[in-house]
């Protein structure tokens, strides 16, 4: 038996593999204490086998976890204490960033302050060059100085970035041997070694990062698997990882920045899946509702969408990771996010978000402002006895009344009107999240499809779906919990490079095949490391490549680890132009082509098939063949259908309006609009445009 859990900002999902089937749980993140909102779940999962915790824990023997914990951290300035370590000269690399401003001639904004505090950031003597020849031999009495300086500050963790650490890494190993010596206790992340690309601000950045979610998640996973294993569990703990794979627990505290973004790196893993058994669309939209964020995704014939250039918090403002990770977009537009009325009179959704606690008013958990869900329950989209399969009774008239008096009587408007204005805002930005990584991308939505995951898609993914042109929007059945289920989905997997210069027209084979060698090598190493235990394995290789005089480099597949041929040399520049014309609609193919950096990605495989069988909870409170008021805008109040998502047969056609429940979600079909299931239980809503 395998479990995947993800821990949102408002519910922790839970996900059991047993066998042939899943089942599905959920249950409140506990800020305060996270672990133990997991184990709450693993309850509730132990409770419907019947079992104690103990005895329900000891039969797995796989446990997958995704987190938000760390990003967390980061967003609230709560890592470790953080000192950085770079060249003589280069102080500024955290504050300049990489340049930009989101407001370029607003000079009243104070320029951001960097990750790591210039008071914390020391000046190594050291100088090497682009081709790692050492220019300023490293002095030792430097790095000492520096040390002593971060006792006295009681630094809790170091990033070292030295220039051109990746042509030579001679300096900073020493800067690590001295760390280890003088402060044993003070873990740190090199620049080379966790993230040998080109460009300083990006391995900077990732090694601060790194280094700072150390102490912090070493912790956290530390109290996870101790805590499982207290409660019964002896099996392997495995994390979500930002880069679509998942690590052991162990290697993920060793480098702690593969956490970042783990859980909605998983929503278009499972998307694509779910999407490619309902629909022939090369292009498919993942958005993943949860209660606090709207997490939109693109993927493109079959591919998953990568990216170098994630920001943590506002663009330019905030902090790039710097690291590849799975290329996915969040705003603050969730179940939990907060309407409010502005001093001009203008209606707002978020971005902040009620979260878990105390939630929205309808939760009875002490919130006081109007959310998203607490609209939706205004409206009739959500029956207040069945949330959850009746395991949280929600409170109808707390939730108008809060809808009253902080929006329907700022905007003379009735209850109804205001609630249907905060859902129509909410599909606003949830529409102008997806276009920015479609129409702005000279992608046309309407021909691609709409997956909705997370517990409030279905509350306007029909809305969202028609306001883009989608013909057809998919709620898998899995989708209340999509990232959990893309967790079970992923291979163990880990990624390396070397940055090794070379051009086309004068490929230096001996050297780049040596560097595809050793990446090869490691992938090898893993492989009967971590994936020991695997029933498959595969090596995937890319480079960064550019044109002459180009700024930056794009990612290119390739079919091999060795380029043995003039040819194979000619069709990896090919293979860069079909990507650069892809990715700009223009490519210069009598032009040279600059590779940069030599990458290879291992992916080992540890289950034998995709499981899609969702045995889905069925609840003594379930109604079946009801009908019930709800709010469609202009259409006003009408009787509409409920009707159950487990009770659908195959192929069953609903007609809306209608409401779709389950224990986990509830899906709205707009009038006009039809859906049915198909036959892995997905419900595809068929969606009318006019």
């Amino acid at each position: 038996m395998r479990m995947a859990c993800d821990t949102g900002g408002t519910f922790t999902d839970l996900i059991v593999e047993d066998g042939t089937e899943l089942r599905m749980f959920k249950s409140s993140t506990i800020p305060s204490d996270p672990v133990q909102g997991v184990l709450n779940a693993v309850g509730l999962a132990a409770e419907h086998y019947g079992q104690s915790i103990d005895t329900f824990l000891k039969s797995a023997d796989t446990f997958i976890h995704a987190t938000t914990r760390s990003i967390n951290a980061v967003l609230t300035a709560k890592t470790a204490k953080t000192a950085f370590f770079t060249t003589l000269g280069h102080k500024d690399i955290l504050l300049f960033r990489e340049g930009g401003r989101i407001e370029p001639f607003n000079f009243s904004v104070d320029f951001p302050a960097p990750f790591v505090p210039r008071s914390l950031t020391f000046e190594i003597n050291e100088r090497v060059d682009n081709r790692g020849i050492v220019i300023d031999e490293l002095d030792d009495g430097s790095i000492e100085t520096a040390l002593n300086q971060c006792r006295e500050n009681k630094v809790e963790a170091i990033g070292v970035c030295l220039l051109w650490s990746i042509a030579n890494p001679k300096h900073e190993l020493r800067v690590g041997e001295l760390i280890r010596k003088i402060l044993p206790d003070v873990p740190f992340t090199l620049s080379h070694q966790l993230n040998p690309t080109l460009r300083e601000y990006r391995r900077a950045i990732s090694a601060c990062l790194d280094a700072s979610l150390k102490p912090l998640m070493f912790e956290y996973l530390d109290g996870l698997e101790n805590r499982l294993n207290e409660a019964g569990f002896h099996g392997r703990v495995l994390m979500v990882t930002s880069q679509g794979g998942i690590m052991d627990a162990a290697d993920v505290a060793r480098s702690p920045i593969h956490s970042l973004g783990s859980g909605p790196a998983m929503a278009p893993i499972a998307g694509e899946h779910y999407a490619k058994q309902a629909t022939d669309e090369k292009s498919v939209i993942i958005a993943d509702t949860g209660g606090t964020s709207y997490d939109v995704s693109l993927v493109r014939d079959g591919r998953i969408p990568w990216t170098r250039e994630t920001w943590l918090g506002q663009r330019f403002r905030g902090h790039m990771t710097g690291f590849p990770s799975v290329d996915v977009k969040s705003i603050g537009a969730g179940g939990g996010s907060i309407a409010w009325v502005d001093d001009g009179g203008l209606l707002h959704v978020g971005p902040q978000s009620a979260g878990s606690s105390p939630g929205p008013v309808c939760y009875g958990a002490g919130g006081l402002e109007p959310t998203v869900t607490d609209c939706a329950l205004a409206l009739g989209f959500i029956d207040p006895a069945f949330f959850l399969g009746g395991a949280m009774q929600l409170d109808e008239i707390a939730a108008k009344s809060a809808i009253e008096k902080n929006v329907a009587q700022i905007l003379k408007i009735s209850v109804e009107e205001a609630a249907e204005a905060v859902l129509a805002l909410a599909t606003e930005k949830m529409v102008g999240a997806i276009e920015e990584i479609t129409v702005n991308q000279g992608i046309d939505p309407k021909s691609a499809c709409l997956i909705g995951g997370g517990g409030a898609a279905g509350l306007n993914a029909n809305a969202v779906a028609k306001r883009l042109g989608c013909s057809k929007a998919i709620i898998p059945n899995v989708g209340a919990a999509l990232s959990a289920s893309g967790a079970l989905m992923s291979d163990l997997s880990s990624e390396f490079g070397k940055i090794s210069f070379s051009s086309g027209k004068n490929f230096k084979f001996d050297q780049i095949n040596s560097v595809l060698s050793s990446l090869t090598e490691k992938c090898e190493q893993f492989k009967v490391g971590a994936g020991s235990n695997s029933i498959g394995y595969k090596i995937e290789y890319f480079v960064e490549a550019r044109y002459p005089q180009q700024i930056w480099e794009i990612d290119v597949p390739m079919a091999g680890g060795q380029l043995k041929s003039a040819d194979d040399v000619k069709n990896l520049m090919n293979a860069f132009h079909q990507v650069h014309e892809g990715i700009f609609e223009i490519s210069d193919p009598n032009s040279d082509v600059e590779f940069v950096n030599w990458r290879a990605k291992v992916s080992c495989q540890i289950r034998d098939e995709i499981i899609d069988n969702l045995n889905m909870n069925s609840s003594e409170n379930q109604k079946v063949n009801v009908t019930r008021p709800v709010f469609f805008g202009k259409k006003g109040w009408q009787d509409t259908k409920v009707v159950s998502f487990e009770h659908i047969e195959l192929n069953q056609v609903i007609v809306g309006p209608a409401i779709v429940e389950s224990s986990f979600t509830t899906v709205v079909i707009e009038p006009g609009s039809k859906s049915f299931r198909d036959e892995v239980g997905s419900l595809i809503i068929e969606v009318l445009n006019n």
